[in-house]
């Protein structure tokens, strides 16, 4: 009995002792292709001496280890990883940044269409109430007084010394939400001269020939509240729903007084006490083609203020301009995929920014950003997927958390660098 506990207690500390970074290599090779995706990926260089395949290999470990810029990539160049798993030394700094510059974005959203494809396919995207639901919205991904490019926006900011001219970056980033994971889709840089809107209907255009079955409803604030925008969209056959709070829109002028003769119906989401009104066949948005339902949420919500604790309750108002028909789609339901437009933020953006380091300017260069922000996206795909399908959930109120394992991983890729570093236990 005893020789047995120990012959399982060593295959256990031996499963533990596998390195986690090649053991996410492993996943996202036998689950997603990787590195056949990655050799598919190219640029514009002639005749060049390191395959690109290195340079996408390198970036993706970069995000994977939150190591936040390409000089604090390089200073890994010492690791026994990099040979191993990219076949060549890593390249430099510099070189980093020249190839991303050249690289042809295609091939990241192929990538990103195949992960997509093989996460649908095991039923891993199960959608909000049985909808499969997208969410549109714009950021933006740097700004500074200084360092512009040709792909930069210009705005003007007035300040105690005077105004002054800002150079940034802005995309609109598209996401598929669901009950449980959400996936970063696709991003379209917006160009000079044009708005948000005009750059999303881009993004659809060619997100819906790529993606023609990947979700019923697209959801956005109210910028997105516009009848081109919903035009197009009824024409591809998809629904819309958007947030609408102008109080001069000729479409909330009529649904607000109905709404006030009529009594509310109660209802409930996550921890809000609701009243919600619904009604349908609104003709009075001007441009559009086809009737608009109008939901309204008034919710009461327990909050306690940080500062001192207090317990008060905390009123907050929503409207919805949806396509979706009354009929099929209930009330509650609506509300949910209405609350959901703020998932971009929470679990995309949010994200991006803290657990991947994705605001930083790796090359200021607008191929280089588009390059960067779309290898973002499939590194938090990926990792994301592999800690959602692959690890097991630790019952212990010291469950690590990504930040604990981006410490891990990167302690595991530093091993090696500096004398008398050993493998963590």
């Amino acid at each position: 009995m005893k020789n047995c506990l120990r012959r399982n207690g060593s295959a256990l500390r031996r499963k533990r002792s596998r390195p986690v970074l090649k053991r996410l290599i492993k996943y996202c090779d036998k689950m997603f292709g990787l590195s056949d995706k990655i050799d598919c990926i190219s640029d514009t260089r002639e005749e060049p001496r390191i395959p690109t395949g290195v340079f996408v290999r390198a970036g993706l470990v970069m995000f994977w280890l939150r190591l936040g810029s390409l000089n604090a990539l390089s200073g890994s160049a010492g690791s026994m990883f990099w040979k191993e798993w990219l076949g060549d030394d890593l390249p430099s700094a510099t070189s980093m940044g020249r190839v991303y510059s050249k690289i042809v974005c295609d091939g990241y959203r192929e990538a990103l269409h195949h992960a997509y494809t093989r996460l649908k396919r095991n039923k891993s995207l199960p959608g909000i109430g049985g909808i499969d639901a997208a969410v549109l919205d714009g950021h933006e991904s740097s700004s500074s007084y200084l360092r512009h490019c040709e792909g930069c926006l210009e705005r003007t900011v007035h300040t105690v010394n005077g105004d002054r001219i800002q150079y940034y970056h802005r995309n609109v980033t598209i996401m598929i939400v669901g009950e449980k994971f959400r996936y970063l889709l696709d991003a379209e840089p917006q160009k000079p001269g044009e708005d948000e809107v005009a750059t999303a209907l881009r993004l659809l255009d060619r997100v819906l020939k790529v993606y023609p079955r990947a979700f019923q409803l697209v959801v956005g604030d109210a910028l997105y509240s516009q009848a081109r925008f919903v035009n197009f969209l009824r024409a591809h056959n998809k629904h819309v729903l958007t947030v609408l709070k102008d109080d001069r829109r000729e479409l909330y002028k009529d649904a607000m007084p109905i709404f006030a003769t009529q009594k509310p119906k109660p209802g409930k989401h996550k921890s809000s006490v609701c009243r919600w009104w619904d009604e349908e066949d609104f003709l009075s948005w001007d441009g559009v083609k086809c009737g608009i339902r109008v939901v309204r949420s008034v919710e009461k919500t327990r909050t306690k203020r940080q500062a001192t604790g207090e317990v008060y309750i905390r009123e907050s108002e929503w409207l919805w301009a949806t396509t979706l028909p009354k009929a099929l789609v209930p009330t509650a339901l609506v509300v949910r995929l209405g609350h959901a437009r703020w998932d971009v933020e929470n679990y995309g953006f949010n994200h991006l920014v803290n657990a991947i380091l994705a605001d930083h300017v790796y090359r200021h260069h607008p191929t280089a950003i588009e390059a960067f922000c779309l290898a973002s996206f499939l590194a938090a795909n990926l990792i994301l997927a592999f800690f959602a399908f692959n690890v097991k959930t630790q019952h212990s109120p010291r469950a690590r958390t990504l930040a604990c394992w981006a410490r891990i991983l990167s302690a595991e890729l530093f091993i090696g660098v500096a004398p008398g570093v050993r493998c963590p236990p």
